[in-house]
């Protein structure tokens, strides 16, 4: 599983003029892409990271602050375009296999304590968010 993981002050996802997730004040942004040999383990792998990483402010983690997470499946974070114009999506898993580990990944997130919001996997999504530092860092587990 790979993640995008942003330290955010305020995030929303928008699908079709409705607001289906968002978070206010310092939080995390978190894009999930999955491939063919994701598992449950990787997902509670992910998971854990996500909720005590620290670089939220002052070196702080979601678990330290109690900050919310905005969680977004991505499947283009598999995209390959290291050759010619168009990119390959052929590491990224289908949306059957995919779609099931992202919950996961939301439900042991929430298991742990945290609050979590998500978009709504498959469908086309505005995201906007105001990204605090510039702050991104990518999580492969």
């Amino acid at each position: 599983m790979r993640a995008v993981v942003q330290r955010v002050e305020g995030a929303k996802v928008v699908v079709a003029g409705e607001t289906v997730g968002e978070i206010v004040g310092e939080g995390l942004c978190v894009l999930v892409g999955v491939t063919h040999e994701d598992t449950v383990e990787k997902a509670a792998q992910l998971a854990r990271k996500l909720w005590s990483v620290r670089i939220l402010e002052g070196e702080k983690s979601c678990s330290d602050v109690n900050a919310p997470l905005l969680v977004i499946s991505q499947f283009t974070l598999y995209g390959d375009a290291r050759k010619g114009r168009r990119p390959t999506w052929n590491a990224a898993a289908p949306g059957e296999v995919a779609e099931p580990l992202v919950d996961e990944v939301v439900a042991r997130l929430r298991e742990l304590g945290a609050r979590v919001e998500t978009g709504r996997f498959g469908a086309d999504m505005r995201v906007s968010l105001t990204n605090h530092g510039p702050f991104t860092i990518v999580v492969d587990v």
